[in-house]
């Protein structure tokens, strides 16, 4: 009983960190496009527009 309980949590722990490294790779491809794209055009940074207040900002680094 024990191997089987050890052996769920060492595919749990795989299957967590699989999917944590997809998570991430996507985050990096998606930031890489952008700094491309802005290096491509000769922009500082993209504007994106704030909702609530309707003014434009900096688009941050978690967006």
């Amino acid at each position: 009983m024990a191997q089987i309980i050890f052996l769920l949590l060492v595919v749990g722990l795989a299957w967590y960190g699989y999917r944590k490294f997809v998570t991430d790779a996507e985050r990096l491809s998606k930031q890489r496009r952008r700094n491309e794209e802005e290096r491509r055009t000769g922009a500082t940074g993209t504007l994106v527009k704030d909702p609530e207040t309707g003014e434009y900002r900096l688009r941050r680094e978690d967006e």
